[in-house]
């Protein structure tokens, strides 16, 4: 494992490869908390920490417990089982922490626990055979690629709210067209293959 296979997972999975733009997963959260930068980027946060430490959990777990002695089959329910937990931390500590931040997000937060981003980036990390180390660069990058998608989008919709647009798209038709002009816009960083 050297430090150029590290940067480029950690190139891919942020940008090219981009869990929400490319992958399309964790759309809920990613429409559904992007009104205003400060919320999104709470979430933003909410969920690099989640995909980071699930990442690092799930890996130990997988390759110390779980591929050893043949029970593959069970990654699915123990990941979602860890994902779980962490999600219960974060909103124990945002409620306690941040209780501005906790009522922003509202339903949001717990949602995090069924983002299939997370178990995505977990999934993703078996299924590609990463090691430990590499399952984590891989989660970090999944989590901080959500994180500039939900700020670039909430950014663009918190703009867009002072232009003049027709009546028939305001709104959830017109952020669908944003995230869908930003999707492809993350198509030319293939480029950096």
């Amino acid at each position: 494992m050297s430090t150029t296979s590290l940067i480029s997972i950690l190139i891919m999975s942020m940008l090219i490869n981009n869990v929400v733009l490319s992958q399309f997963l964790g759309i809920c959260p990613f429409l559904g908390v992007s009104k205003k930068v400060e919320t999104a980027s709470g979430m933003g946060a909410a969920v690099i920490f989640v995909i980071t430490l699930s990442s690092i959990i799930c890996g130990l777990i997988y390759h110390f417990i779980l591929h050893p002695l043949g029970l593959d089959y069970l990654n699915t329910i123990v990941f979602i089982l860890v994902i779980a937990a962490l999600v219960q931390f974060v909103e124990m500590f945002l409620k306690k922490m941040m209780p501005g931040l906790y009522k922003a997000l509202g339903v949001y937060l717990p949602l995090i626990t069924t983002n299939c981003a997370v178990l995505g980036a977990v999934l993703l990390n078996v299924q590609n055979e990463y090691s430990v180390i590499q399952g984590i660069v891989n989660g970090i990058a999944t989590s901080v690629g959500f994180a500039i998608s939900i700020i670039i989008l909430a950014g663009l919709r918190e703009k867009m709210q002072y232009n003049r647009i027709p009546k028939a798209v305001r709104g959830f038709p017109f952020t669908m067209f944003t995230a869908s002009l930003m999707a492809i816009a993350f198509c030319g960083f293939s480029g950096l293959k």
